[in-house]
């Protein structure tokens, strides 16, 4: 008898684990609940492509085609109640559906700031595409918008607000721009280019209030004032656990799983921002992907497997600066680095921990990042090289022949 699988939620887990489940299992039933009017849809895109057509099918995770050519129905609604008793769900219209295995992808909620004016009218956070034509149909007339948010959604939309001929400043907490993916060099040079294209940089400055009778007027940041006619932030998500809180499925700060993205009630499954796997919650896209192939994998083939974590990789190219970052980047967690610069905008860093190459920056394509995440991948120990003598196009060079003669 054919198996029926539900996915709640609709991000790229959901996605990624229904075709999954589909490569192993040709016959089941399988349904994606998604509490958005629409098919799933690539986030990633609403902070990069702000100003585009946000309902171009460009814009979806697979086209709709893909979906009946894989007998994958996408149900529009929201999923309001999981029973673990009798495995069933709950939708918004008060329908009962009945599952073999259930996975739950509700990815986050951005997260609020907890200050006075929070509410007014032209403050946003965007994690919705519906949300993302509110905030652009607000600022049509609007001219300075005041972004919270050094890290690189906050950028992203930063970029696409002063594309669009806004006055935008930048309000970053933290000492530095994405200091979760950048050195102090490399942070402070992707400053400079933001700052040369007009936009103004505040770090290590909190916003403190929203001031204004019903609309915005204003923010205190530093303890100044910015006039300011709308607020965009962007400081963080949190899993949605709401589906979940005092059920039966056990959750922290995620829903916790097992390496199989199992939770504590056999047969249910978690993946994506949601997900707490040894005490993490990753909050990457990339990573959801990944979790939402293992968990389809798990819920239907014969043989389960273990999620292994993907090598981070994070790519930025607003303010015509391309760069990315990649595995561990923190120093303070490394034994040494090697730093090539040419004082003209070019630069690269890259990490070693216990004789291997463990993370990489630089302000190059995508493209120039592969062989990098090569010899990260594969480990290769960098036993034997005085790395106070090599430039690192010379440490690439013996690593490329160490992979050669390993293979």
């Amino acid at each position: 008898m054919a198996k029926t699988y539900c996915i709640i939620g609709s991000g790229v887990a959901a996605v990624n684990a229904a075709k999954a489940i589909r490569d192993h299992d040709k016959e089941g039933r399988i349904t994606i609940f998604g509490a958005e009017p629409n098919l799933p849809y690539n986030r990633i895109k609403l902070s990069k492509e702000l100003f585009s057509d946000l309902m171009n099918p460009k814009v979806l995770i697979k086209k709709e085609k893909w979906y009946e050519t894989q007998q994958i129905e996408v149900i529009n609604q929201k999923i309001t109640a999981i029973d673990t008793d009798n495995f069933t769900i709950t939708t918004s219209e008060g329908e009962t559906v009945s599952y073999d295995k259930l996975l739950i992808c509700t990815g986050s909620k951005n997260r609020k700031l907890p200050i006075e004016g929070i509410d007014l009218q032209g403050v946003f956070t965007i994690r919705e595409r519906h949300e993302a034509e509110e905030f652009k149909a607000f600022i049509a007339d609007k001219e300075h918008v005041v972004n919270v948010g050094g890290g690189i959604q906050g950028l992203e939309t930063a970029w696409s607000l002063l594309k669009a001929g806004k006055q935008v400043t930048i309000l970053e907490a933290a000492p530095r721009l994405m200091a979760r993916q950048l050195d102090e060099q490399t942070s402070s040079l992707l400053q400079a280019k933001i700052e040369e294209a007009g936009v103004t940089v505040h770090v290590h400055t909190g916003i403190e209030k929203v001031v204004g009778q019903h609309s915005v007027e204003a923010v205190v940041a530093g303890g100044e004032d910015i006039r300011c006619d709308s607020v965009i932030y962007s400081i963080g998500v949190i899993p949605n656990l709401d589906l979940v809180i005092n059920s039966e499925i056990d959750s922290n700060r995620g829903i916790v799983v097992n390496e199989r993205m199992e939770t504590n009630i056999s047969g249910i499954y978690a993946a994506g921002d949601v997900a707490e796997l040894n005490g993490a919650v990753e909050g990457l896209w990339g990573r959801a992907m990944d979790q939402g192939k293992a968990a389809g994998t798990n819920m239907a083939a014969e043989q389960s497997i273990s999620f292994e974590k993907t090598i981070p990789l994070t790519v930025f190219n607003a303010f015509d600066l391309p760069l990315f970052s990649i595995g561990l980047v923190d120093e303070s967690q490394c034994d040494d680095s090697l730093i090539e610069e040419d004082g003209s905008g070019k630069y690269t860093r890259v990490f070693i921990k216990n004789e291997k190459l463990v993370g990489v920056i630089s302000l190059e394509g995508v493209a120039a990042s592969l062989p990098y995440k090569t010899a990260i991948e594969k480990e290769v120990s960098l036993e034997g090289m005085d790395f106070s003598k090599l430039t690192i196009s010379e440490l690439m060079s013996e690593l490329k022949e160490r992979l050669q003669a390993a293979a």
